[in-house]
């Protein structure tokens, strides 16, 4: 495992906004080993032999389609970036996309710019085609998504797409960690505004203080990274997420990982990643 870690954190910071293609295309240009673990992972790709695989009637219930959820300082980008280190899955923020496509002017990225101007939350519809299109490139890849959907209704359109795609989601991976903690975390959360990198200084510094480890630009503080603006972020939270928690542990999808740091938890989800979708 020694010869993955190096790479965590480039392929986390450095390649958040590519497309699937380019980001499968510059791990392997960089080298980078994808299925480092014990037994490895199906692809997922539609080859010859998964082809035939698929033909014979057989569902890939070893690829990866997983959501991460956790609240405001949970620390779902660490243990995303530690999965990702791990586990040959391409990253899927709902903001990081939402980003991209307004930038580079898309369709999608056209209906959403006005609305994103203005302040207002993106209709549902519109979050559901971004992270449509996205899947649509990744054709049967492993993927960790981040950010979307927040309520049992965003759940609900999420999974009617992803049902018509024969993609369902097969596990989500709530982190829960104590009030305290997300406190002191948000506290110590500084940000890469223009990339939305994301440090801590007490368990995921930037390489120089106060300078980010892409650019070497400053590190500024999120104007919503306040105790009070927390505690109101926790509660709306709550209020949203525990419907979608129980309509996923319905489903019986949902695993749920407490602690109060990233190393109690990531053992965890390495666990229960590796026994469910290591091939048999």
């Amino acid at each position: 495992m020694a010869s993955v870690r190096p790479y965590a954190r480039h392929i986390s910071r450095g390649y958040r906004t590519l497309t699937p293609q380019a980001w499968w295309t510059a791990c392997s240009v960089q080298g980078i080993p994808l299925q480092p673990f014990q037994r490895p992972l199906s692809s997922g790709r539609t080859d010859a032999s998964s082809a035939k695989t698929m033909d014979s009637g057989e569902k890939p219930d070893n690829c990866l389609r997983v959501l991460i959820v956790g609240a405001p300082g949970a620390g779902k980008g660490t243990q995303s970036h530690r999965i990702r280190s791990e586990f040959p899955v391409y990253p899927i923020s709902s903001g990081d996309v939402l980003r991209r496509h307004i930038a580079m002017k898309t369709v999608i990225g056209q209906r959403a710019a006005p609305i994103v101007a203005k302040g207002e939350m993106v209709p549902d519809n519109i979050m559901v085609d971004l992270i449509d299109n996205e899947l649509d490139q990744l054709d049967h890849e492993h993927w960790l998504l981040d950010g979307f959907p927040r309520s049992v209704t965003q759940a609900e359109l999420l999974d009617k797409s992803l049902t018509a795609k024969e993609q369902p989601l097969n596990a989500v991976l709530n982190l829960v960690v104590p009030e305290e903690v997300l406190l002191q975390r948000i506290e110590d959360r500084w940000v890469h505004v223009p990339s939305g990198r994301v440090y801590n200084l007490s368990y995921n510094p930037p390489e120089t203080p106060g300078k980010d480890d892409a650019t070497g630009e400053p590190l500024t503080k999120r104007e919503d990274d306040k105790p009070e603006v927390l505690k109101a972020r926790l509660q709306r939270y709550n209020e949203l997420t525990a419907p979608m928690l129980e309509y996923y542990n319905a489903k019986q999808i949902l695993r749920t990982f407490k602690g109060s740091t990233s190393d109690e938890i990531y053992p965890q989800i390495r666990q229960f990643l590796s026994e469910r979708f290591s091939q048999k």
